[in-house]
């Protein structure tokens, strides 16, 4: 059974960091591209970065480039998202993705960028 879980959610003033981190099982994590996406209150599903299997190639949308960097240790079939310089608009629920499209995913967690 693929699981996906996501921590390090929380409430952060504007302009702080916030790392996640979700582990994976169930499947060969290292043979897949994995990534991050992300809902904000009363919106749909946005995709926000991806990294090739082998953490060589990352990709991120506009709104989160410079800001975020994803990474991943295949060794312990983890994926990290490193969030800085966080806005009000960064809050959202954040998912694990497996995979280029955004089904495959965990749970969620909260991140609330709020003063």
């Amino acid at each position: 059974e693929v699981q996906l879980v996501e921590s390090g959610g929380g409430l952060v003033q504007p302009g702080g960091s916030l790392r996640l981190s979700c582990a994976a099982s169930g499947f060969t994590f290292s043979s897949y591209v994995m990534g991050w996406a992300r809902q904000a209150p009363g919106k749909g599903l946005e995709w926000v970065s991806h990294i090739d299997n082998g953490g060589g190639w990352t990709n991120y949308a506009d709104s989160v480039k410079g800001r975020f960097t994803i990474s991943r240790d295949n060794a312990k079939a983890t994926l990290y998202l490193q969030m800085n310089s966080l806005k009000p608009e960064d809050t959202a629920v954040y998912y694990c993705i497996r995979g280029w499209g955004l089904s495959v995913r965990g749970q969620g967690t909260q991140v609330t960028v709020s003063s």
